[in-house]
């Protein structure tokens, strides 16, 4: 079995070569510190692009959303005066409806995405990190306190960042499955991530990060980074913020308490030393996936450094 921590628009195009090349014993471990409630629905970002992108549906030209989709009801709820700045199209309304529908007739986060997965054929498991919410908040030097959507998506990352914060993590407990999947895993993928507001989330949530540290699995990751370029998102803002060098070797220290191979570009080959220094197998390749050739390639990599190639 191999378990997968993922965000959403990077995280995906390793996920979807590794469900192209038919690996079946997957569970996906899906951020929730970007889960947001607008117009009275409740969005989770990270989850449906996993599971759009594993449907087939996803709109790949932007990395988010459903394929071919409409914006009526934006345009509508415009004229009543609504905010729109976070565009929900047609089709994907149906799945916040849905899913707001069934959160309020009491059910789990979990059990709701494991509904919505099998309605979408998907054969792979998918779990939020947990069933809490939990708000991943940007706090800006201007002394406001954002939620990361309205910080990315409405204010385009305009702010400077002063600090980054996981409320609600705290307290939260992991989704039911999630430690679980952890410990008995045989390999364990860190798909490329934003490592502050899509991996640290979920890290932030108590007994994960220790269950990372535990298994017995051999954990991989992919950085998000070539060079000092991010792949995609506010990485490379939040982490300046943060005072946090835009570079491989940053996150390689961020997880470095349980990673054990961490898969660079060829443009950081010069990092191999000072990763081998934190205890890490680096693994040099190239790592930026243009098209369906490269995730699938990547993938059988990732899967040969984990044995589960045969």
């Amino acid at each position: 079995m191999i378990t997968a921590l993922s965000g959403g628009t990077g995280s995906v195009k390793l996920l979807r070569g590794l469900y192209k090349l038919g690996i079946n014993d997957v569970t996906v471990i899906a951020n929730v510190g970007d889960n947001i409630w607008f117009e009275g629905l409740y969005i989770c970002p990270d989850i449906d692009t996993v599971m759009y992108a594993l449907a087939g549906l996803l709109d790949e030209k932007k990395g988010w959303g459903i394929r071919n989709d409409t914006f009526h009801f934006l345009e509508q709820i415009a004229k009543y005066g609504c905010e729109t700045w976070f565009n929900i199209g047609d089709k994907d309304l149906a799945t916040h409806v849905v899913r707001t529908a069934m959160l309020k007739s009491g059910l789990p986060l979990s059990i709701i995405t494991e509904k919505l997965r099998l309605k979408l054929g998907i054969r792979w498991r998918i779990l939020p990190a947990s069933d809490y919410h939990i708000e991943t908040r940007i706090l800006t030097q201007s002394g406001e306190d954002l939620h990361l959507q309205e910080f990315w998506v409405k204010r385009k990352a305009i702010d400077e960042v002063k600090d980054v914060i996981y409320r609600g993590a705290n307290n939260a407990k992991p989704a039911q499955g999630v430690v679980e999947s952890i410990m008995n895993s045989k390999g364990l993928i860190i798909c490329p991530a934003n490592p502050v507001t899509s991996i640290s989330p979920i890290l932030a949530i108590p007994t994960i990060k220790e269950a990372l540290k535990m298994t017995s699995a051999k954990v991989v990751c992919v950085s998000p980074i070539s060079g000092s370029a991010p792949f995609s998102g506010p990485a490379g803002k939040l982490m300046s913020g943060l005072g946090l060098k835009v570079s491989s070797i940053t996150v390689a220290k961020l997880y470095s308490e349980f990673l054990d191979v961490f898969f660079i570009d060829k443009v950081d080959a010069n990092l191999k030393d000072e990763i081998e220094r934190l205890g890490i197998k680096p693994f040099i390749t190239d790592i930026v996936m243009r098209n369906e050739e490269d995730e699938e390639k990547l993938a059988l990599e990732i899967l040969k450094c984990l044995g589960e190639d045969e």
